[in-house]
């Protein structure tokens, strides 16, 4: 009756058993699904569940020489340059295609924050890589954890995501995996890293840029101390497990200095790293957003450098990459280490849209 003027009732609460509904011939529309809010914490995250058919990410679809995998998506250290800010809210958007009506939940902080307060958990992952995995397609090319989020996040320590993918990955020989973390969380599972390495070619490599833990806390303040990242290195090695540093990515003007990755080098060398490797900064739709803010705040003399080297492009200019990569080539011959390149400097930088959206999966 279109001519009655609308009556709010307010809050409906109902309890006891719900009466059936009348048979009157018509289909109810189902009600909207949603995903399950799994737990939050005093800092202010929140983990909510996401369903998943399929865990492993091919070259063909996000255009890297490798195979992905992400146990979550978003990360709770949340670094101002993450280059992968934007798969939160892709996934989200994805998601909420797929369910029957509406978002799959309410944020609880603007987008822009989400990817670091809202975590997504992919609670079926290892059920699904063991029903999925076909190491045969795997042949040749490596297969990395962590490119898109940190494995060992702090809510691995609930959710167990990566271990249990690890043990699934324990049901199959000869893959090239690599895992990459800034979490010395990733000593928790020093005897089955043993036992994979036993299994497969195996390289984990810890994510440190700076050893100035004054300087960290300015632009990637929740992240662990690299006091704590350069001891879990040490014990990996210790225990026998091939790893080394991933100094990634390099802030130029910032992190960039011979002392600064001197430094790094040398606290390397003293935990028996096995590689030492790094890359400039990529400055992507999501870097941008979330790194130059900091930029602009913390090293303000620097934000004409950087309109200068970089302007609207991906990569800061050739001429600085080369001086960068002869800096690096200089110093790892210093500290000996021999190596030009480890297998996980073919990191996903460039990346971006639809391709970093699906390597997020």
């Amino acid at each position: 009756m279109p001519d009655l003027s609308p009556l709010r009732l307010g809050q409906v609460r109902v309890s006891g058993r719900p009466r059936p509904a009348p048979q009157l011939g018509l289909a109810l529309e189902p009600a909207p699904r949603t995903l399950p809010v799994l737990d939050s914490t005093s800092r202010g995250a929140r983990f909510i569940g996401l369903e998943v058919r399929k865990v492993l990410n091919p070259p063909a679809a996000t255009g890297m020489d490798f195979w992905s995998l992400n146990p979550y998506v978003g990360c709770e250290f949340g670094c101002s340059y993450c280059y992968a800010r934007k798969t939160h809210e892709w996934v989200m958007q994805r998601t909420a295609d797929n369910l029957s009506a509406g978002p799959p939940v309410r944020l609880s902080v603007p987008p822009s924050l989400a990817f670091e307060h809202e975590i997504l958990v992919k609670g079926a992952a290892p059920d699904v890589l063991l029903r999925t995995l076909d190491p045969a397609k795997l042949k040749g090319t490596q297969l990395l954890i962590g490119t898109a989020t940190d494995p060992y996040q702090p809510a691995e320590r609930k959710f167990l995501l990566t271990r249990r993918l690890l043990e699934a990955l324990l049901r199959h020989r000869g893959l090239s995996i690599g895992i990459i973390t800034k979490s010395p969380l990733v000593t928790r599972d020093i005897d089955l890293l043993k036992k994979v390495s036993a299994r497969h070619d195996l390289s984990v490599s810890i994510s440190l840029v700076s050893m100035d833990g004054d300087l960290l806390r300015r632009i990637e303040a929740r992240s662990p101390a690299p006091h704590a990242r350069i001891r879990a290195l040490a014990r990996l090695t210790r225990a026998g497990i091939p790893a080394g540093l991933m100094i990634a990515p390099i802030l130029p003007g910032i992190t960039d200095s011979w002392g600064q990755l001197a430094a790094l080098m040398e606290a390397a060398r003293g935990a028996g790293a096995c590689h030492v490797h790094g890359f400039a900064l990529r400055l992507g739709s999501a870097a941008r957003e979330g790194f130059l803010p900091v930029l602009e705040r913390e090293f303000p003399e620097l934000v004409s450098r950087y309109r200068r080297r970089y302007g609207g492009r991906v990569n800061v200019e050739k001429d600085y990459q080369r001086a960068l990569k002869q800096r690096l080539r200089s110093l790892r011959a210093a500290f000996g280490f021999v190596k030009e390149a480890a297998p996980l400097s073919l990191l996903p930088g460039t990346v971006t849209g639809r391709r970093l959206h699906r390597a997020a999966r």
